[in-house]
């Protein structure tokens, strides 16, 4: 249903064709589906119908996308492989690969406006707001710096991740169970954070670790390149064994946080469980 509903958002786009089409590569060429399903799985847990965070879904893996694509550019981590695919800049050209992106973040956001429900839509777009701009503001402390200059490296090996890569996963978890029914202020919308901030830092961790541990071919994208590019990472800071040792402290954390949801939020805990396992 979220690749569905994906698919059918981008077809209907009057766009030119050639930019409909590059959106297409960046978007719909594989990929986990992560942010999607842990909004829609969040939906779930706080008692709501996963299928009422379909928009969300599409919000958020338009902005997914959106950064990998400018991530991927010369200018940034200059990448040539994604998802065992060249990149969008490397198929079909730079300036495509900008527009595209560019299209993909404003999209993110036209993909709420038009939800019946005013009031939600407005939760919608501030939570996505929140989590594009940490993710940006995490890409600039990965790349160019301007962290604290006072703080320990764990502490900023934390602030990089929490916004680069756990911000967007707060906001599809926090956006999913908006969609369900939890009010802000609401037991059930707490522990859907506490989850998703857990979850958010350990999926970076293990990235961190894949990086230094799987083949190209496996990853699907260029590995070793933290250590090539002198990247502050878990790793290079704490060793491997440690670093698996904080993804399980994480893992823990994130399953305790759900657990008062009881069932419904078997769908995070699976979630929570493969991404602490993942290997590519």
């Amino acid at each position: 249903m979220i690749e569905k509903h994906l698919e059918d958002f981008v077809r209907g786009l009057m766009f030119p064709p050639r930019l409909v089409a590059a959106i297409e590569y960046g978007l719909l060429g594989g990929g986990k589906r992560l942010r999607p399903l842990l909004a829609w799985h969040s939906a779930r847990a706080v008692g709501g119908d996963g299928a009422s965070s379909l928009r969300a879904c599409t919000a958020v893996e338009l902005i997914h996308a959106f950064s990998l694509v400018h991530d991927d550019l010369p200018a940034m981590d200059n990448d040539d492989l994604r998802r065992g695919r060249p990149t969008l800049h490397v198929y079909d050209g730079e300036a495509m690969a900008i527009l595209a992106g560019d299209a993909m973040l404003s999209l993110g956001f036209h993909a709420l406006i038009d939800h019946p429900e005013a009031g939600l839509a407005l939760r919608l777009c501030r939570e996505l707001a929140a989590g594009t701009e940490g993710m940006i503001a995490g890409q600039v402390y990965d790349t160019l710096g301007g962290l604290p200059d006072d703080a320990p490296e764990d502490r900023r090996l934390e602030l990089i991740h929490k916004n680069k890569t756990g911000a967007l996963i707060r906001a599809s978890c926090r956006m999913g169970a908006a969609c369900g029914g939890a009010p802000d202020d609401s037991p059930a919308m707490a522990g859907v954070t506490a989850y998703a901030e857990a979850v958010g830092l350990m999926f970076q961790v293990v990235d961190d670790l894949l990086d230094v541990t799987q083949p190209r071919e496996r990853v699907g994208k260029r590995t070793n390149k933290d250590a090539t590019s002198g990247k502050v990472t878990y790793p290079s800071v704490m060793g491997i064994e440690a670093s698996w040792r904080v993804v399980k402290d994480l893992e823990r954390k994130a399953l305790g946080a759900i657990a008062p949801l009881g069932q419904a939020a078997g769908g995070l805990a699976d979630l929570a469980r493969s991404m602490a396992r993942r290997d590519r």
